[in-house]
């Protein structure tokens, strides 16, 4: 797993020579044979790459590094390459990949420190050395991301072509998850016909409420009801049930969040963190009354943080903190390590636990996604809470109990009936290991449907942590 590297810089004669970083090469787009080479091995050794066991598509090799600047590039199958996701330049080898290896460990304060819970010397990949960074970095790469958010719209925001979908309030509420399901949201904006505007979202979390609702001895929601209950008559039924349960008279948040195409990114994005929502819709109307409006698009961190990306690919040298390893930055939730607390444990169930745990979870954990493992913590797949509209398909709520139906039967009742393999092929889950850098990480998030990583150990792919969209925009806003 380990090269050397020819570097005159690097071999030493009684004497301690200069610091070494071990620094991971990744090549994973597959291939039979693959070499590394670089500056390093002074353009003559070509360094072999070995498979990630459990993923032989992903090509993997150590080497130890000096500080400083490093330039290289692949051989697959005698074929000279190098990874366009990664920053390169034109060198005198060509198009070659760029590093730089940061020299001294400066102090840092709290903010970064690099003893994140859940961090293990067992590890194929824990082989980097805990990057620090001058708090002065930390602050010009927040401000200058803050700065494109700031001097950017809603309006950058919008598709050249693609469809959104409203429901009207006095549909069903039965009706109205068919349709989040047969459409693939699992949200969609409310409109008033009376009142000739949107007045809020139905989401799936208002699905999950409904099915502990339906669940509870003594509810007043009959599955007879539910036939003809609107959107309308359950949202004003929780609204009066959490006013009456808020002991300072205030009320519960089912107000409609939204933003107008003329609103900076980063104002939207702050509208998404603060109110706990995955999307804002975006509305436009051409009176000063708010009359007739338009409902343009629906804006979520993915969008935001894809053009993030888009903007900073090419000069990702201005923003340093991009070049750290996830795990060396206090971002995402990790397990803790033996003996250690952590402020927000990370939730985790197997397939044999109850949906009915699962739907609690979602509530009472305030999260939006449970990894599925194994007795050794390794991830099988994932639930989220996009995944309860799956029972609106042939009214299987209907014909389930939460409490005796497992993890893996909802999956199931989800999953294509033509799909060629079970639920646990993986292709749900999107990871990343601890040792990737923040964009990489940051580039995965903003494709569409992605809204977390699960960070996993190389080749048992145990769960280490989970890395959300919310997490990262906390982080870069500060």
């Amino acid at each position: 797993m380990f090269a050397s590297v020819v570097d005159g810089a690097c071999e030493g004669s009684g004497v301690s020579g200069p610091i070494l970083i071990p620094r991971r090469f990744v090549w994973p787009y597959g291939g039979t044979t693959v070499f590394l080479t670089g500056s390093f091995t002074r353009w003559s050794n070509h360094i072999a790459m070995s498979p990630m066991e459990g993923c032989p598509a992903v090509f993997q090799v150590v080497c130890n590094l000096m500080p400083g600047f490093h330039q290289y590039k692949f051989n697959v199958d005698g074929e000279w390459r190098h990874d366009d996701q990664q920053p390169f330049v034109n060198g005198s080898c060509g198009v070659v990949n760029t590093i730089y290896i940061v020299r001294e460990p400066d102090i840092l304060p709290s903010i970064l420190n690099t003893e994140t819970p859940g961090r293990s010397h067992m590890e194929v990949d824990n082989m980097e050395a805990n990057p620090r960074m001058p708090v002065s970095d930390l602050e010009v790469s927040r401000h200058r991301i803050s700065v494109f958010l700031s001097t950017h719209t809603a309006y950058n925001l919008l598709p050249e072509s693609g469809k959104v979908i409203a429901l009207d309030i006095n549909l069903p509420v039965k009706q109205a998850f068919h349709v989040l399901y047969e459409q693939g949201v699992s949200m969609a904006p409310l409109w008033d016909f009376f009142k000739s505007q949107f007045v809020g979202v139905l989401s799936a979390m208002d699905f999950i409420l409904i099915l502990k609702e339906l669940g509870n001895h003594g509810s007043n929601l009959t599955q007879e009801q539910l036939e003809t209950h609107t959107i309308a008559a359950w949202k004003e039924g929780k609204f009066q049930q959490f006013r009456t349960l808020d002991s300072n008279g205030g009320s519960y948040p089912w107000r409609f969040v939204h933003a107008g195409p003329h609103e900076c990114l980063k104002d939207v994005a702050l509208k998404v963190l603060q109110n706990k929502v995955s999307t804002v819709p975006i509305i436009h109307s051409s009176s000063e009354d708010g009359s007739y409006p338009q409902l343009l698009h629906l804006a979520s961190l993915s969008g935001i943080l894809k053009g993030i990306c888009r903007h900073f690919k090419h000069s990702l040298s201005s923003l340093p903190i991009l070049q750290l390893p996830v795990a060396s930055i206090p971002l995402g939730t990790w397990m803790p390590r033996v003996g250690e607390p952590n402020g927000r444990p990370l939730a985790m169930l197997m397939p044999s636990a109850s949906l009915g745990a699962a739907l609690s979870m979602f509530v009472q954990a305030e999260v939006s996604s449970i990894p599925i493992v194994d007795a050794n913590d390794s991830l099988l797949d994932i639930y989220s809470r996009s995944d309860i509209t799956a029972l609106a398909k042939d009214k299987a709520y209907a014909r389930i109990s939460l409490d005796e139906i497992s993890i893996h039967q909802a999956l199931l009742l989800g999953q294509d009936a033509t799909s060629p393999s079970g639920i646990y092929n993986g292709q749900r889950c999107h990871m990343c290991l601890r040792s990737e850098s923040l964009y990489k990480v940051m580039e995965r998030l903003a494709n569409p449907g992605v809204r977390r990583l699960v960070v996993v150990e190389a080749g048992s792919k145990r769960v280490e942590g989970i890395i959300s969209l919310s997490d990262v925009f906390r982080f870069l806003l500060g």
